[in-house]
């Protein structure tokens, strides 16, 4: 049986965090490709990333999740049965990384001083922008030895630690909050009532059945349906059957 984890915010704040979790993995992946064309990829997900974050106030909500984190680890550390050195360490981590936010400069401002990037981003944003008749000075940098390549691109990706960083540990506590129960979904369909703490809905199932969910609602109350990724022989793509799958509202 193969299962998968399918994740959907209820919160405008946690889908930005997940955009930038995701963009940011993308980034650590082709940052460490060998291939020039791979790297491309790399500046396109790159300049994405900055888009993105340019266009949010990241920062403030962060700082905001990690200060109500650090309230919930000193209450629970005066339980009796807590695990003290597992929640200091956290408490240690979340204070640091806060203290870290409200000190640091905003994301990606570091980078856009970067004259290279500078120079480059623009054309990223036209389709097949990165010619070398359009960009000479970027293949001129993709010809460069490896090592210093590599070099630059680290420089660049320590900038963006904290970001990555603090989105890690952000998204860690949110997912931690629920447990995954069984539940069924009559002819492919479950509504569920989300609670004022819930963030994010999340569904684990088999994906070797040809179904994946959807989800459809509000911070209040939210919908499942499960769709055929191959329509049937009448052209519905909806589930009609029970299906079985694990549910947190995190």
């Amino acid at each position: 049986m193969s299962d998968a984890v399918f994740e959907f915010p209820l919160k405008e704040k946690v889908r930005n965090y997940l955009r930038v979790e995701q963009l940011l993995g993308q980034i650590k992946i082709t940052a460490k490709t060998e291939h020039t064309h791979l790297q491309l990829v790399f500046f396109q997900q790159l300049f994405e990333l900055l888009d993105l974050i340019e266009r949010l106030d990241l920062r403030s909500d962060l700082t905001k999740d990690l200060e109500a984190h650090e309230r919930n680890l000193v209450y629970w550390s005066k339980h009796p049965k807590i695990d003290s050195t597992a929640l200091e360490q956290a408490l240690k981590t979340v204070i640091t990384l806060r203290d870290k936010l409200k000190s640091d400069r905003r994301f990606g401002s570091a980078l856009k001083e970067e004259k290279l990037l500078s120079a480059i981003r623009q054309r990223f944003a036209i389709p097949g922008g990165a010619c070398s008749f359009d960009l000479p000075n970027l293949h001129f940098w993709l010809q460069q030895p490896l090592t210093q390549r590599q070099s630059d691109i680290t420089k660049w990706l320590e900038t963006l630690a904290l970001l990555d960083d603090a989105i890690a540990v952000s998204l860690s506590f949110i997912r931690e909050r629920g447990q995954f129960t069984a539940v069924t979904a009559e002819n492919g369909f479950y509504q569920g009532v989300a609670e004022d703490k819930n963030e994010l809905i999340r569904v684990r199932c088999r994906v070797d059945e040809g179904y994946y969910p959807t989800l459809s609602g509000n911070k209040y109350r939210y919908a499942l349906r499960f769709m055929l990724f191959t329509s049937n022989d009448n052209g519905s793509s909806a589930v009609e059957d029970h299906v079985q799958f694990h549910l947190t509202a995190c």
